[in-house]
Formats: structure tokens, sequence, C-alpha cells
């Protein structure tokens, strides 16, 4: 596995950008170093690495993830997550633990959100007894990350959202003074408002809930 993660690092090492890098690093509030590859030019590169390197046709391999989490740059952990939305569809109930360590490691809102709504998502679709055996349980945790994630996972589900259970988790979360709860809150029922905007509606007036995310949640009401 080391000498695919050495190939794509020769790869984006070349392309790398110091004038980009700067801006890149700011805008994420300085909490990770960057290359400088902006997105476009990065799928670019990852589609090549991916073709080159044939990692799409071989089993999901964890320790690729693992390598490239463990780089400085930024970059590298969005290539990981692109390579999980590609492996959706191979990941197993085994391998939520692996996504919550992934949430609770070089945390930030970038990784978080790809992760929660797509891959976590996907494994509590698949196997629905997750939710009370793990997300449950990451409702009311200390790490801020993972409630945000269990707020978020059903993101995708439009009408097979699970109306009680996404508003049990905002319920134990609406007190939350942290501006990414609230967000999540509020990004949660926008989404869910454009299949059920009655419903949300209901909610928003009958629950006491920050205002940023009431202004969130109603966007799309009327």
């Amino acid at each position: 596995m080391q000498s695919k993660v050495t190939m794509l690092t020769r790869l984006f090492e070349a392309n790398r950008n110091e004038a980009n890098a700067g801006p890149m690093k700011k805008y994420m509030k300085n909490h990770f170093p960057y290359l400088g590859i902006k997105k476009p030019q990065r799928s670019q590169l990852e589609k090549q690495f991916f073709l080159e390197t044939g990692l799409l046709k071989e089993p999901f391999n964890r320790e690729f993830i693992c390598e490239l989490w463990e780089k400085d740059e930024r970059e590298y952990q969005y290539t990981a997550l692109v390579y999980l939305e590609k492996s959706l569809n191979r990941l197993e109930k085994t391998d939520l633990p692996f996504m919550e360590e992934l949430m609770k490691t070089k945390s930030w809102w970038d990784t978080v959100d790809a992760i929660a709504p797509k891959p976590v998502g996907k494994i509590a679709e698949k196997f629905p007894e997750v939710v009370a055996e793990t997300i449950d349980g990451w409702a009311i945790h200390e790490n801020l990350w993972l409630r945000r994630a269990a707020l978020l996972f059903q993101l995708k589900y439009k009408g097979n959202t699970n109306e009680e259970l996404l508003y049990q988790y905002i319920r134990l979360n609406a007190e939350s003074k942290e501006f990414f709860i609230q967000k999540a809150i509020g990004w949660a029922l926008r989404e869910y408002s454009k299949t059920n905007p009655a419903s949300v509606k209901k909610f928003i007036e009958a629950t006491k809930l920050a205002p940023l995310s009431v202004r969130e949640g109603s966007k799309y009401l009327a």
C-alpha cells in the first residue's frame, strides 16, 4: 500500500502551489496545511491516480485511508474521502467504528460533513441496527463532531428519513451553544423540509431552537 501512497504523494507534490496553499489554509481557520491544489485540479489528479493504480477495482482498503489521514496536508484527507465515496457499496457494518475514528481524528466540518451523510448514512441504511447500537450514543456524545454526525447521517434519506429519530436527536442538542451543532440542526431541518415542509414548519414552531438553527432550517419554508 505504501507504494500507492508514494505514487499519490509524488503526483501531488509535483503540483504543489504555494500561492494557493496560504489562502486555502486561512479559509480553514489555519487548522491544516495545504499543498495548494484546488478541487478541479485535484479531481483530475485523483482520476489519473485511480486509473493508473486500479485501486478502485481492489477490495476496500482501510490502510490506504489511514496512510492518507496521517499525512499533514489536507488534500490527502480529501482524496481519502473521494476513495470512500467511490467505495460506498462495499462498506459493511464493521466499517462503522472506522468511520467514527476518522471523524474523531483531524476533525473539522470538511471531513465530518463528507463522512456522516455518505459512508455513515450508507452503512445505517444497509444495517439499521447500528442506529440503536452506535448512532444513538453519538447524539449525546461529548465529542461535538460525533453529535454533528448523528444529526446529519440521514441528510440524503429524503422520504426514507426517520422523522421521529431526527427530531429526537435535534431535541437532545437543541440547547447546545456550539456553532457546529446549531448549524447542523438547521441544515438537517432544511434538507428534510424539501421532503416534508409542513412537518418541519410545525416542529420549528413547537421547539425552542437557537436562532441560527431556525434561520437555516426555515430557508425553504413559506
